[in-house]
C-alpha cells in the first residue's frame, strides 16, 4: 500500500545535467528575499534539511499552500495521499503521532491525545492509553475514548469508508469479523471488541498477535476520532469536524480550501502542534509550470503535493533563489522488478543478468540526476527506513555502470547464452518512468536481451500490473514502479512488496510474486519485536535476501527539488512524512 505522490516531473537529459551543475554551485542566491511576498532573506540551500530552518514562535498570517492534485479524500480513514497525511494534522489528532523534529527523529512516535505513548503488557499484545485533559471539538464539546474508537471503526465500513490504509484492520481483526459501525447488528451495540473503552479518559487495544509498529499505526490519520452524530460517511471528506486547531471554512474539489483557527482548541492539550499562522489556504491548479513561476514569485509558500519543481522552475529557482530551495530524500524507491510467473525470470540468473546489464547512471539520469531523480539505489531498503545499510551494495550498482562481463555470465548461467525478448511495462503518465524503460532497453540490447516497452494507462494500474493473471498473460518481464513507506519501517516498507502473504489478485503489489518462506519468517520475527532498532536489523536481513535473489532491480533513492518561501518559519522535512515538511509546525513571517 503505497503513499501516492503523482510524480510529474518531465525530465530530459540534459535538463538534468544543467540541474546538476546548478546545485553543485556554492552561491547561496537569495533570490525572493528582496520583496515583500517572500518575507525577508531564505535561509539558504538545504537549511531545512536535518535541522529547522527559521525557528520562530511568532504567531498571525496566512500560510498559502499551492498544488496540481486534490487529496484522494480529506476523510481521515480514507486519505491515502502523503501530502494528505501530512496535511491532516492541522484538522485530526491521533493518540500518538510522528515526532514534530527534524529527519530521522521524526520516525519516533509522540503523545498527542495520550498522555504517553501507551502502556505495553508484558505479553506485547495490549496497549492501554490515557486520554489527556482539555481534549475538544470545534464545537468545544469533549473528544472522549469512543470518539476514538468509532474514528478507528470506519475503516472497517470499506462499503462506504473506502481507499484508506488497512493496518489497523489487520493488526486489530485479521480475519475482518467485524463489520463496520453502519452495519454493525450486535446485541450490545459495542464495536470491534478488540478497542475497549473502559471510561471517557481510557482506550485499550487487544491485538491478537503483538505488532511492533502498531504505535505507528495509530500515528495514522486512520486513527483520528470521528463524532458519530458529525460523520456524513462518504461525505465526511467535504468537510470534516475537527479535533485539532484548525476547522474547515470552504473547499471545492480540484479548485482549493480554506481553514481558520479553531478556537476551541486548547494549546495546553496539545504538546505538537505550534497552531502559528491565523488562516491555512490550499490554491489547486492544473498547470505545473504556472505553478513553480507563481512560487518563485512569491504568491505562495509552498507545494502541498510535494512532488519536486518542474525542469524550468528547478533551473529558475536554482539560478536566481537557490536559498529558497531544499533537495530532500522523498523516502521513496524508483525500481524494475521481475514477475518469476514470466520465464524467463523464473530462473535468478536471467533476473541478475538485467541487473548487471543496466546502465545504472543513465537510468538515474533518465529520473533527473543525482538531485532531482536521487542517489544510487543499492538494495530495497531507503535511508528514511530503519534498517537502511548504507555500505550494502552487493552488485556493485554505485560503480553507476553495465558490468557486461557479469551479465553475461549469468545468460550463460540461465540457458540463455544468446539473450531472449521480454516486455517492459511501463506508465503512460510518468515521463520519468518512460524514460527509464528506454534507458534500459538500450542498455540490455548489448548483451542481447531484446525488449519492447508496452505503456499501459496509469489511472488503471490497480487491474493492469496489480492482476497476477494480467502480468503473465500480456508477458510482462519487467515492471518499472515505485514505492514510499507508509510508517518507516519493514513493515511500512518492504514487505508489502515481498512477503508473499500480500500477493492478491488484484491490487498486488508484490509484482515478482515472491513467496519465501524464510524471508516470511523474517517479517514475522521483525513485527513481534518492539524495540525498532532490533527490528530493523531483522528487516535488514529480509532485504539482503531480497535483493540477492534479483527480484528487484532498484534505480534511485529519490530525492526531489522542493521550494520554501521566504516567509516561511520551523521549516524542516520529516522521515515520517516522505521528505516532506512537517506541515503543522509551519509558521509565516508577516
Amino acid at each position: 500500500m503505497a503513499t501516492q505522490r503523482n510524480s510529474r516531473r518531465a525530465l530530459a537529459a540534459g535538463a538534468a545535467l544543467v540541474v546538476a551543475a546548478l546545485v553543485g554551485t556554492t552561491a547561496c542566491g537569495g533570490g525572493g528575499g528582496k520583496d515583500g511576498k517572500h518575507g525577508g532573506k531564505a535561509p539558504g540551500f538545504n537549511a531545512g534539511i536535518d535541522k529547522v530552518a527559521s525557528a520562530s514562535d511568532k504567531k498571525g498570517g496566512e500560510l498559502r499552500f499551492i498544488g496540481t492534485q486534490d487529496a484522494d479524500s480529506w476523510d481521515p480513514q480514507r486519505g491515502y495521499y502523503g501530502f494528505m497525511w501530512d496535511f491532516a494534522r492541522f484538522y485530526t489528532r491521533t493518540l500518538v503521532t510522528p515526532k514534530a523534529a527534524p529527519g530521522k527523529e521524526s520516525r519516533a512516535v509522540a503523545p498527542d491525545m495520550a498522555t504517553d505513548t501507551g502502556k505495553v503488557s508484558a505479553d506485547k499484545k495490549t496497549y492501554t492509553f490515557t486520554l489527556r485533559d482539555g481534549l475538544t471539538w470545534e464545537d468545544g464539546q469533549p473528544i472522549t475514548s469512543k470518539h476514538i474508537k468509532y474514528g478507528i471503526e470506519r475503516t472497517w465500513a470499506q462499503d462506504k469508508i473506502s481507499g484508506g490504509p488497512l493496518w489497523l484492520m489487520q493488526a486489530l481483526d485479521p480475519d475482518k469479523t467485524y463489520k463496520g459501525p453502519y452495519k454493525d447488528d450486535s446485541p450490545d451495540k459495542l464495536g470491534l471488541k478488540a478497542i475497549e473503552t473502559p471510561d471517557d479518559k481510557t482506550i485499550v487495544f487487544k491485538l491478537p498477535k503483538a505488532n511492533g509498529d502498531f504505535p505507528q499505526m495509530l500515528a495514522l490519520p486512520a486513527a483520528a476520532p470521528v463524532r458519530p452524530d458529525k460523520d456524513t460517511a462518504e461525505k465526511y471528506g467535504q468537510k470534516p469536524f475537527s479535533s485539532g486547531p484548525y476547522r474547515w471554512v470552504s473547499y471545492t474539489p480540484n479548485k482549493g480550501l480554506e481553514l481558520v483557527r479553531n478556537e476551541k482548541w486548547k494549546r495546553e492539550s496539545d504538546p505538537v502542534r505550534k497552531a502559528l499562522p491565523d488562516k491555512i489556504t490550499v490554491k489547486l491548479s492544473t498547470n505545473a509550470d504556472d505553478m513553480d513561476n507563481r512560487l518563485i514569485a512569491g504568491d505562495y509558500d509552498l507545494d502541498i503535493n510535494a512532488t519536486g519543481m518542474g525542469s524550468a522552475g528547478r533551473q529558475k529557482a536554482l539560478q536566481s533563489a537557490k536559498a529558497n530551495v531544499d533537495n530532500p530524500q522523498t523516502g521513496f524507491i524508483r525500481y524494475a522488478v521481475f514477475p518469476q510467473t514470466v520465464a524467463p525470470f523464473d530462473n535468478e540468473h536471467c533476473r541478475k543478468a538485467v541487473i548487471y546489464a543496466a546502465d545504472h547512471t543513465s537510468l538515474q539520469t533518465a529520473r533527473g540526476g543525482p538531485d532531482a531523480g536521487g542517489d544510487l539505489a543499492t538494495g530495497m531498503i531507503p535511508p528514511s527506513v530503519e534498517g537502511y545499510d548504507p555500505g550494502y551494495d552487493p552488485f556493485r550498482l554505485k560503480q553507476g555502470k553495465p558490468d557486461l562481463d557479469k551479465a553475461r555470465e549469468e545468460l550463460k548461467a540461465c540457458g540463455k547464452p544468446e539473450g531472449f525478448k521480454t516486455t517492459i511495462a511501463v506508465r503512460n503518465n510518468k515521463p520519468p518512468e518512460i524514460a527509464t524503460a528506454e534507458s534500459l532497453q538500450a542498455a540490455l540490447k548489448k548483451v542481447g536481451i531484446q525488449t519492447d516497452i508496452d505503456q499501459y494507462d496509469g489511472a488503471q494500474t490497480t487491474g493492469i500490473i496489480g492482476a497476477p493473471k494480467n502480468v503473465k498473460s500480456k508477458g510482462y518481464g519487467i515492471i518499472i514502479m515505485g514505492w514510499g513507506a507508509d510508517f518507516p519501517s519493514g513493515q511500512g516498507f518492504l514487505q508489502p512488496l515481498t512477503d508473499g502473504r500480500f500477493i492478491l489478485d488484484s491490487g498486488n503489489n508484490n509484482y515478482g510474486e515472491i513467496n519465501d518462506p524464510a524471508i516470511n519468517k523474517l517479517y514475522d520475527q521483525a513485527i513481534a519485536e518492539t524495540d525498532p532498532a532490533k527490528a530493523g536489523k531483522i528487516f535488514q536481513e529480509a532485504n539482503k535476501k531480497v535483493t540477492e535473489g534479483g527480484w528487484y532491480l532498484p534505480f534511485v533513492f529519490e530525492k526531489n527539488i522542493i521550494w520554501r518561501s521566504s516567509r516561511l518559519t520551523n521549516v524542516y522535512t520529516s522521515d515520517a512524512y516522505n521528505g516532506r515538511y512537517d506541515y503543522a509546525s509551519l509558521g509565516v513571517a508577516k
